[in-house]
């Protein structure tokens, strides 16, 4: 199984990390990049939500 980071686009391995972001699942490369996507919806979830 290949594919990309959902946030650096750099090659996943075979123990990609699942985040879900805005509802769906997406696979990141390593820690850094999982908690760079969940601070990213967290901001744009506080920003649509007046």
């Amino acid at each position: 199984m290949s594919g990309t980071c959902a946030a650096c686009d750099c090659e996943l391995d075979e123990n990609p990390i699942k985040v879900t972001v805005g509802g769906n699942a997406v696979e990141v490369c390593c820690d850094d990049c999982a908690q760079a996507l969940r601070e990213a919806d967290a901001s744009q979830a506080q920003g649509s939500g007046s």
